[in-house]
């Protein structure tokens, strides 16, 4: 680079001395164009300083750049939160390359933060805090899988939480739903003891069914009634801003990794919410991120904030009539591929339907109860099918049992087993089903079938006796010791003619 010393020997060489351009080129071992450069110069503003660049980061990292720069590209087809962290590209790296990668995890996270916010977005983003005070509240839900009964579902879970303190409650359902927004915040409110001011929401087609220009938003008519019900003003984020409710956003994650971690186990949801509620109430023993006091002490200001509960109470529920098949059957939600069983009394007939988050309750035109299910969730085609009106039904008309599309219904060996009898059998044989389904379910009154035909039997009686052996908590006992004076007897015939046989033999025909 060229000093201003030089600069000014070469125009001082030019104009004072008379030196041409090659003298002066060749004095100075300088290029011809630099000295013209130079000697022709009228301007001489002091240039503008150029962009800084960024301080380049650790050159060990510099063979690893295209590994990492080709995992972020391939986040940009995995779901938001599969992608990669700086943690766990920092432990691909040292898995991948144990024998050359030597860099330190800061060093990686520095990279990382850079490099995403390159690829993910080529402007960077800048958000204004958004400041709430004590009584605000923001709600969003989240994903978390759960077993319920050993059964693994895939579940939602609702999140209220409070700016201001930072304090968060938590209720898990099966699915995302108005009825599970609903229920859940009710039992939130019905737990601190009062109702939030002011509530966001995101743009949740559950609640809103129209984003209208100018900011307003249609909402549905029982999202409506639930807030006049429980008075608090909505509050509904821009399009595509989830930032406006970053402090709910952040509990969803927390409340993910700290709650149910590992997969929650229990046999009963409803009771496990309410543990649920008891263990956010202890979580906010911790000091709050940035007040000096715990979350607990902080959220004695938001209580103070809070609107008082409704004095009359409010059915969530949803109240619907659809009208079941020939065999009294409906189908409902999910593009119908969730099917409930009624009774053949209501077939090809209109009926009431109450449903909550967990059920589905089956009711008369006079919505008297008929029969409860519980609410399927998921894509899959699914069936809840409660057999003890039908087979209550078909007892009473045992004649028209073939005839009716709830025979081809039944599994092969019931089915089996009902053909082995006469019609009045058949009366005697479903009752005794329908009370062995509601005493221990269907699936245990198939069972009690599938070894009645191990044994050929198809009474009614030895149904009962079979399923008592089975299903009883009493224990077996072993056969009782013979003393030495008692004879060992040969297998009784079982049939009854050869056990006559076998008395008059004996002397026992005329006994008395």
């Amino acid at each position: 680079m060229t000093t201003m010393d030089q600069i000014h020997d070469i125009r001082d060489r030019y104009y004072a001395k008379g030196d041409n351009i090659s003298q002066i080129s060749s004095a100075m071992k300088l290029d011809r164009k630099t000295v013209r450069k130079y000697v022709e110069k009228d301007d001489w503003n002091q240039p503008l300083p150029k962009p800084v660049k960024e301080r380049q980061f650790c050159p060990k990292l510099d063979d690893f750049k295209p590994t990492i720069d080709g995992w972020l590209e391939g986040d940009k087809k995995a779901k938001r939160k599969q992608r990669h962290t700086a943690q766990r590209v920092f432990n691909r790296l040292c898995e991948e390359f144990p024998d050359t990668f030597n860099c330190s995890y800061r060093t990686v996270a520095a990279y990382f933060k850079q490099r995403k916010a390159e690829i993910f977005s080529n402007l960077p983003q800048s958000f204004l805090p958004l400041e709430h005070g004590p009584g605000e509240a923001q709600v969003d839900f989240g994903d978390a899988q759960f077993f319920e009964k050993g059964r693994l579902y895939d579940g939602k879970y609702l999140v209220i939480s409070f700016p201001y303190s930072n304090q968060g409650y938590l209720q898990l359902f099966h699915g995302e739903n108005m009825e599970c927004l609903l229920e859940g915040m009710d039992a939130i409110f019905r737990h601190i003891g009062g109702v939030p001011f002011k509530l966001w929401f995101d743009n949740t087609r559950t609640i809103v069914t129209k984003v209208i220009r100018g900011g307003d938003r249609e909402t549905t008519e029982r999202f409506e009634r639930f807030r006049e019900h429980y008075h608090f003003q909505a509050v509904f984020c821009n399009p595509g801003e989830g930032h406006e409710k970053g402090n709910v956003e952040n509990k969803v994650g927390y409340g993910r990794r700290n709650l149910f971690v590992p997969i929650p186990e229990f046999t009963s949801l409803a009771e496990y919410n309410k543990e649920l509620l008891i263990r956010c109430d202890e979580d906010g023993s911790r000091d709050h991120y940035r007040r000096n006091d715990t979350i607990t002490g902080l959220f004695a200001e938001d209580r103070k904030h809070l609107n008082d509960l409704p004095r009359i109470s409010l059915d969530l529920a949803k109240l619907v009539s659809v009208k079941t098949n020939n065999c009294g059957k409906f189908v409902l939600f999910n593009t119908g591929r969730h099917e409930y069983s009624v009774s053949p009394k209501y077939s090809d007939a209109f009926i009431n339907l109450r449903i909550t988050s967990s059920l589905v309750i089956v009711m008369d035109e006079n919505f008297r109860e008929i029969i409860p299910h519980q609410r399927l969730y998921g894509p899959d085609k699914q069936e809840s099918m409660n057999w003890i009106p039908y087979l209550n039904q078909l007892s009473k008309r045992p004649r028209a049992l073939k005839y009716t599309g709830i025979y081809e219904m039944m599994p092969l060996t019931m089915q089996e087993l009902l053909g082995r009898c006469t019609n009045t059998e058949v009366g005697n044989v479903l009752k005794v089903l329908s009370a062995l389904t509601e005493k221990s379910g269907f699936e245990s009154a198939v069972n009690t079938i599938n070894n009645a035909a191990a044994y050929g039997i198809s009474d009614a009686e030895s149904l009962k006796n079979i399923h008592r052996k089975l299903y009883s908590d009493a224990p077996e006992l072993p056969p009782m010791p013979l003393g030495s004076g008692i004879p060992k007897l040969d297998q009784m015939p079982a049939n009854l003619i050869a056990y006559d046989i076998f008395l008059k033999k004996g002397g026992a025909a005329n006994a008395r």
